[in-house]
């Protein structure tokens, strides 16, 4: 089980000073989808050449031309790109064959999907390596978590890795850790408190215990 940092709200800069206080707690490092629209795919660059050892994801939520965005992404160091479980096959294929092509991942996310059971087992079917449950902001502001899609994409996906996003705090973390996931995203859970490391050090503790 991985644990990955989302940064969304902050600069480049001070995300990498604030990663300096989690990394031997953190598996991956997110660039959030804000911090790409704000300051470029520069931002995944400077991210992994401050930190060559961590896995760096760019949130780039593909919708269309999947092949030509994770080329981008993959030029500037990225070594996870995302696309919408929302967009058709040919989107979500031509972006991971040019993953592939690049060594890099492919992480689909759920986010918003309707038919949502259906939409994971054709999405397994492809070949990406992860499909994440999500609940983005808005959703989380009225109360809403991933946790009862996350019960079913372990049921229904045979060979993708499961991921989960959105809302995760560290208070809630044990209920997501035993659902099993592959990997964990965690943003405000962790850049909202005072003392970040010692939040990441738990979170961190409590997964590997459970691996």
């Amino acid at each position: 089980m991985e644990l990955q940092l989302a940064i969304d709200l902050i600069t480049t800069e001070e995300a990498i000073e604030l990663v300096k206080e989690v990394e031997p707690y953190i598996d991956v490092v997110e660039i959030g989808t804000p911090v790409v629209i704000n300051e470029g795919l520069s931002s995944v660059n400077k991210m992994k050449t401050a930190f060559p050892n961590l896995k760096v994801l760019a949130d780039l939520k593909i919708m269309d031309a999947g092949g030509y965005e994770v080329m981008k992404a993959a030029e500037a160091g990225a070594d996870i790109v995302t696309v919408l479980g929302a967009t058709d096959d040919e989107t979500i294929k031509g972006a991971l064959e040019e993953a592939k092509k690049n060594g890099k991942q492919l992480l689909v996310d759920m986010i918003n999907v309707k038919d949502f059971e259906q939409r994971a087992k054709e999405i397994d079917q492809l070949g990406v390596d992860y499909i994440c449950v999500h609940t983005g902001y808005d959703r989380q502001a009225v109360g809403e978590n991933a946790f009862g899609q996350l019960e079913t994409i372990k049921r229904v996906v045979k060979n993708a890795k499961t991921a989960i996003a959105g809302g995760i705090k560290k208070d809630t973390l044990a209920e997501v850790v035993k659902l099993n996931p592959d990997h964990v995203i965690v943003g405000g859970g962790i850049t909202g408190e005072s003392d970040k490391a010692a939040v990441a050090a738990d979170m961190h503790k409590l997964i590997t215990q459970n691996v």
